[in-house]
């Protein structure tokens, strides 16, 4: 049965006045990265994809090049667009997170709704697997998308998935029959 590993992008480093969506790895992140290609290589991956946002790809040229497979940058996977939405304090931010888990189908922060999101990662990530169906793959995606995904295909709360999930973090799913063969929460 093929293997879908999907990732949560190693540490960012943050910058002030600019989008998280252009923030690039700390150099801590870049560390973690590569102790992340070390935890996934008994998984072998024949391809890592990412979405488009540096963090997400420089993690994922981390490890593909430690396992010697090919990287691509695939459309739809990036984060839950909060490009309109300013940098926040931690505690507002997870409030406003939680609120925006609990109403799912109700525009509560950045430009999609939760429902939005969901549904566009995973055509995302059914493409991928309907184009690999035959090959283990290595997805690099984010946190917020990452456990909306999760929640609909093997259960579980969101918020409390994305809560969990530390930088990097990565979920190894039997793609066949949606099934967790290992969680790793936090990569060190």
């Amino acid at each position: 049965m093929p293997k879908l590993i999907l990732i949560k992008h190693a540490s960012p480093q943050q910058e002030a006045g600019v989008s998280s969506h252009d923030w690039k790895l700390s150099p801590a992140g870049r560390e973690k990265a590569a102790s992340l290609a070390e935890r996934l290589r008994p998984h072998a991956p024949a391809v890592v994809y990412s979405s488009d946002e540096p963090k997400a790809v420089e993690t994922a040229e981390i490890v593909a090049a430690a396992l010697g497979v090919p990287h691509e940058v695939a459309d739809d996977l990036h984060e839950h667009d909060r490009s309109n939405v300013p940098q926040m304090p931690t505690r507002e931010f997870i409030s406003s997170m939680a609120l925006f888990f609990k109403k799912p189908a109700e525009l509560v922060l950045g430009r999609e709704t939760a429902e939005q999101a969901r549904q566009r990662i995973r055509r995302a990530i059914d493409e991928i697997v309907s184009r690999d169906s035959t090959r283990d793959v290595a997805i690099v995606t984010h946190g917020t998308v990452l456990a909306l995904y999760l929640a609909q295909v093997i259960g579980g709360d969101p918020f409390d998935l994305w809560r969990r999930m530390g930088l990097p973090s990565y979920v190894v799913v039997d793609a066949s029959a949606k099934r967790v063969v290992e969680s790793v929460e936090r990569v060190e």
